[in-house]
């Protein structure tokens, strides 16, 4: 999908691997809704996502296939039910992924993390890898053209990300 969408994908770091039978979550920042896409170009990560996704059009369906774990956000008892399952497939040595922020944004600077969800990660003593997401233009500055936020539609993001030229998205892998 990134590429369909004339992006070019860059890595810097390295993306840890599960170690001693445990898996890894990774935390990043969230720009776009090619965010999953990238990340998944370049391994297979299974996302913690808002429920209401599951039920999109597509989308949904493309995040079933790929096992998404969903959480009702609004919903106590389920973040209770999605930090048990959480740690056990790090048990289980699986990488996980979730945005912190919990919304998208233009990936200036980093918004509030809501971070109960990490303590999957300190229950099992799994690795927590921070992932930093940027989309730069063909002058390597940060470009606009994939977000999506505020009152953008899919539509109109897709629109600006395929018609951006030379649009490269840079994953950085911190230290676990």
């Amino acid at each position: 999908l990134v590429a369909i969408c004339g992006l070019r994908l860059e890595l810097h770091g390295t993306p840890a691997l599960p170690a001693d039978g445990r898996g890894v979550l990774q935390i990043s920042n969230h720009i776009s809704w090619l965010d999953i896409s990238t990340l998944h170009g370049i391994r297979f990560c299974r996302f913690v996502s808002k429920s209401e996704v599951k039920h999109w059009p597509v989308v949904g369906r493309l995040a079933d296939a790929a096992d998404t774990l969903y959480l009702q956000r609004t919903s106590r008892k389920d973040a209770h039910r999605v930090l048990h399952t959480m740690a056990e497939r790090l048990q289980q040595g699986d990488v996980l992924a979730f945005f912190p922020e919990g919304t998208t944004s233009e990936g200036k600077e980093l918004l509030p993390f809501h971070g109960n969800l990490l303590q999957a990660a300190i229950s099992v003593d799994a690795p927590v890898q921070p992932v930093a997401l940027q989309f730069l233009d063909a002058q390597g500055r940060l470009s606009q053209a994939p977000c999506y936020i505020g009152d953008d539609s899919l539509i109109e993001s897709l629109w600006r990300t395929v018609r951006a030229e030379g649009v490269v998205a840079r994953v950085t892998f911190g230290e676990p």
